[in-house]
């Protein structure tokens, strides 16, 4: 079993930044995939960006140049950093890991951009 706690969420003016955090944690901790999704109300939730357990980082064309994951070596943690905020980046983000093919959760945490 895999925790996912989300953190630094909040409210930033257009043009703003934040940085989101995720902390992984349980036992026999094996994570390989690790990714941002968000989901905005109304709207079904999307792929923000997510890197490899090689490292390699892939971007939704929406965010990229704007936004940059990145994680810490050992695989337990995974940031946001997002840069030149837009409204239309206003969601809830949800961290998400996949370990030995199983796929785990946040709770997810909000995001406001206002202009």
């Amino acid at each position: 079993q895999v925790q996912l706690v989300e953190s630094g969420g909040g409210s930033v003016q257009a043009g703003g930044s934040l940085r989101l955090s995720c902390a992984a944690s349980g036992s026999r901790l094996s994570i390989n995939d690790m990714a941002w999704y968000r989901q905005a109300p109304g709207k079904q939730r999307e792929l923000v960006a997510i890197i490899s357990s090689g490292g390699v980082p892939n971007y939704a064309d929406s965010v990229k140049g704007r936004f940059t994951i990145s994680r810490n070596s050992a695989r337990t943690a995974v940031y946001l950093e997002m840069n030149s905020l837009k409204p239309e980046d206003t969601a809830v983000y949800h961290c998400y890991a996949r370990s030995n093919w199983v796929e785990y959760w946040g709770q997810g945490t909000q995001v406001t951009v206002s202009s």
